[in-house]
């Protein structure tokens, strides 16, 4: 099924679906996955492509996208994607204007990976797990070169080395979803997928992996995709501010409400109980999504949504969920949802405003409702 998706610039493509366009599947199709891209998308092939490894304590390695099928076991995690800066429109319009892509509530997908470990490829390259020769912490960065940004020569971000290792993070390098080859769009031939930790790490049409004792120099790492504190209030005021605040990693806790979507006229049953629907994210580690509650009376009381939770789930997925909310009638009404993980994080009313507008997670929100 094509989903007609709102897009924001041609070159280079970025654009999500209507949020109720997501919530149709629980494995989204790479045909309804929301795109962000900061430069333009490279030609590749699967058959001259290689992976290039190197850096601190490993043997330079290539490994071409057929060795990394055949040489090493397969690994299947089911996790969400989500960009940094989804749910942007909300923090702008809520609290105050940021700088960014305009994302409403859409650019997130949640997909079945399959490829080799990222921890077994790096113990062919030779990494020691527990490194003794230095106590430094190693980072490993994540490079593509094939294309010029907008913003640096080529792209490349960077995560601490931990995070790649840690059997349970489930780190792997991708080179199909949901059973079928990654599209172009996607990071064909092979992406990084990191559960947990926000899209912009999970580097596309990977050319290199290098570990090292420092994060990425890139600007997409240094200069973008960090929540600045709130005294950085325009690109000037900010630049005291990169330098010292780390960059973004785990995603935060998140609900959504796709059904019904802003705006609408909603037209209440003989039994005053109207269905609202969307989907729910954990916070980095701590999943899976345990609790989504709504409310239709501006957060004076709350009912319990009910979790759709198919075979295949695991904590690092998204959770459709749907509730049964009594509503009045009346104008300019909101409904709002919050959701709770197993480590304990809830959504707040809103979250800190930052220059940049990433990592909005405040309340789920259906903005001036008409209620007949």
């Amino acid at each position: 099924m094509t989903v007609q998706k709102h897009e924001y610039t041609e070159q280079p493509l970025n654009q999500e679906p209507p949020t109720k366009a997501l919530i149709d599947h629980f494995l989204t199709p790479q045909d309804i996955g929301y795109d962000r891209n900061h430069g333009p998308i490279p030609p590749l092939s699967d058959e001259k492509h290689t992976i290039g490894i190197r850096g601190v304590g490993l043997h330079p390695l290539g490994l071409t996208v057929d060795q990394l099928h055949s040489e090493f076991s397969q690994h299947t995690v089911t996790c969400a994607l989500q960009c940094a800066g989804n749910r942007r429109h909300t923090m702008r319009t809520l609290l105050k204007e940021v700088q960014g892509i305009d994302w409403g509530d859409a650019a997130v997908m949640n997909c079945k990976w399959r490829g080799p470990r990222l921890r077994d490829v790096l113990l062919r390259a030779g990494l020691l797990i527990n490194p003794s020769s230095t106590d430094r912490q190693l980072h490993a960065a994540f490079s593509c070169y094939k294309v010029e940004c907008q913003d640096d020569s080529f792209f490349e971000t960077s995560v601490p080395l931990e995070k790649c290792l840690e059997e349970d993070r489930d780190a792997i390098l991708a080179l199909e979803v949901n059973d079928i080859p990654l599209t172009k769009n996607h990071g064909y031939p092979v992406r990084v997928v990191l559960p947990g930790i926000v899209g912009v790490r999970w580097v596309k049409w990977l050319e290199r992996i290098t570990i090292q004792d420092h994060e990425s120099p890139n600007v997409y790492q240094q200069r973008d995709y960090k929540v600045l504190p709130p005294d950085a209030t325009d690109s000037k005021s900010a630049e005291k501010y990169w330098g010292c605040t780390p960059p973004m990693y785990d995603v935060p806790i998140n609900s959504v409400i796709a059904v019904p979507s802003d705006g609408e006229t909603v037209t209440v049953p003989p039994s005053g109980m109207v269905e609202v629907k969307g989907y729910a994210i954990p916070e980095g580690a701590d999943g899976p999504v345990t609790q989504v509650q709504v409310s239709g009376d501006g957060g004076h009381s709350w009912v319990e949504a009910e979790l759709n939770t198919p075979s295949g789930s695991s904590k690092w997925c998204w959770v459709l969920w749907r509730a049964s909310v009594r509503m009045t009638p009346g104008t300019k009404v909101d409904l709002l949802s919050r959701a709770t993980d197993a480590g304990g994080n809830s959504q707040k009313e809103h979250s800190q405003w930052n220059l940049r507008g990433v990592g909005y997670s405040g309340y789920g929100r259906a903005k001036d409702l008409t209620v007949v």
